[in-house]
């Protein structure tokens, strides 16, 4: 299916949904899956929409080759951070309050990133852009059941909003590279804003606001869980070269001071959590085995992901000379791969169960991206991408469905929201700090085999060290996809798990299929 396609099916239920309403009051309902389901796409769409641009942001802005790992990675390490806060603070504030606030410093900070003219200006736009998606997502997810009953009219919001955030990333990609091609990168930012604005203004028109709940913010959870990350990321990319010439800097100071940093707060957020009354991530969540692998599942499927789709564009534009539209293009075998895996896993889960697909998504995913490390400077796309581009979509989404089920199986009603915030947050991060890592083995190799061919007297061309690179990153990933069979054997107990079918709906894993 096109997306072209996919795009008027989405369209034509929300369409079909506001002509069946009817009545004044029920077509209220149709306005307020218009507001939620584009305020969910905008989100999502930005996970992905400025990774075509990267390769012209880098010379505007003199980014090294680690530096612009953060104008990706500062994105979804905040939204990440902050989603399990920002829900909380819908909760305790009111959901329609937190989404309208959101939307407005969602559009602000897309405006200012747009208009940027150094580098920190940038990177502190993505970050105030991460801190608005959190508070968008999860009060668009909580105001579906607020503002439409039980039933029909739920299950079609319900599947209006999956099918948005399925289509975002596919969109992001696409319209990130038509963007970058026809208009200019800052486009890719500053499309949001008009966005942004009429979704805020619209909100209070048409979306009831909830009774609040009580509680209190666990802020030293929030700071201590976003601080840790950071660090951990900071200090895994700080390690890279940081030039073509340059070596590695695992033992300086800072990146030593970073992973002891992270290590202490990542520890501390274990402490705080276990102790406080109100926590953003109860620990009894994690104490089921199944749960728990499929959270690390999510993590490592982010991983890959992440990894794959930033070094495959890098590689298409400055390996192969690719322009930013040809190589959005090159996804769309990717993003048809991922949706039929994915439904074909949902059909077969009820049936085997979800060790069986892990582990077969598991070798399929290790596969297509290994067979990806083995592309050099003078492959083709159709000869050495298109097939390992299908195979590694294909078994990835596999993997996506019974995570999304282990994640909520037999989980208290009391922690449903929780459950359900958490398998949307691990891709977010764990591709945060995979990419990091990654890149450091990337940059890592690069530097390495430049300074080989120098001392052999070879004539070495940069492209070819910055492939070498690239392909280590990815037999890297590759081997974080077998991690996931592992997991599948080691803590997968039960042979079928159902779905929580009452639980708060997620995002649908599709949502991260094209970072």
């Amino acid at each position: 299916m096109t997306i072209a396609s996919e795009t008027r099916s989405v369209a034509g239920r929300v369409t079909a949904f506001y002509r069946r309403a009817g009545s004044a009051g029920q077509s209220r309902l149709g306005l307020a899956l218009l507001v939620i389901a584009v305020s969910q796409l905008m989100v999502l769409l930005n996970t992905t929409i400025v990774t075509m641009a990267l390769p012209r942001i880098q010379p505007a802005f003199g980014f090294s080759t680690t530096g612009l790992l953060w104008v990706v990675n500062l994105y979804g390490l905040i939204f990440g951070g902050l989603l399990l806060l920002g829900g909380r603070v819908g909760d305790i504030l009111g959901r329609r309050r937190v989404l309208i606030v959101g939307l407005m410093l969602f559009s602000t900070a897309s405006l200012l990133g747009g208009l940027a003219q150094d580098k920190a200006s940038l990177l502190a736009a993505r970050a105030s852009q991460g801190v608005g998606a959190a508070l968008i997502a999860p009060a668009a997810l909580a105001l579906i059941v607020t503002n439409f009953p039980e039933g029909p009219h739920r299950r079609r919001a319900t599947s209006v909003y999956a099918s948005v955030s399925a289509l975002a990333s596919a969109v992001g990609l696409v319209g990130g590279g038509l963007l970058t091609t026809y208009a200019s990168w800052r486009w890719t930012l500053i499309l949001s804003v008009p966005v942004g604005i009429v979704l805020a203004l619209a909100s209070p028109l048409v979306l009831k606001e909830p009774a609040r709940q009580s509680g209190r913010f666990d802020l030293l959870g929030a700071v201590a869980a976003v601080g840790g990350i950071a660090a951990l990321v900071y200090g895994l990319s700080a390690a890279a070269p940081s030039g073509a010439f340059d070596v590695s800097h695992w033992a300086s100071a800072p990146v030593i001071a970073a992973l002891a940093g992270a290590l202490v707060l990542l520890v501390a957020f274990v402490a705080i959590e276990a102790r406080s009354n109100h926590p953003l991530l109860p620990l009894r969540i994690l104490a089921d085995r199944n749960r728990s692998a499929g959270y690390l599942s999510a993590a490592a499927v982010g991983v890959v992901i992440f990894a794959v789709l930033y070094f495959a564009t890098l590689f298409f534009q400055d390996v192969w000379g690719y322009s930013a539209l040809k190589s959005s293009l090159a996804y769309l075998p990717w993003i048809a791969a991922f949706g039929i895996g994915a439904a074909v896993s949902a059909q077969m889960l009820p049936r085997i169960g979800p060790r069986p697909l892990m582990v077969a998504g598991s070798l399929f995913g290790a596969g297509g991206v290994y067979w990806l490390s083995r592309t050099g400077v003078s492959d083709s796309y159709f000869g050495h991408v298109l097939g390992a581009f299908i195979i590694a979509a294909f078994g990835l989404s596999l993997v996506s469905v019974p995570f999304v089920v282990l994640a909520l199986s037999r989980v208290r009603s009391a922690d449903s929201g929780e459950a359900a915030s958490v398998i949307n947050v691990a891709p977010l991060l764990g591709g945060s700090v995979g990419i990091a890592a990654l890149g450091t083995v990337a940059w890592t190799t690069a530097a390495q085999q430049i300074h080989l061919s120098l001392a052999d007297g070879a004539a070495a061309t940069l492209r070819h060290a910055v492939a070498a690179g690239f392909d280590r990153a990815f037999l890297v990933a590759a081997g974080v996809a077998l991690t996931i069979l592992i997991l599948a054997v080691v803590l997968i107990r039960d042979r079928a798990t159902r779905a929580a079918d009452q639980a708060l709906p997620v995002a649908s894993p599709l949502a991260f299929s094209a970072r």
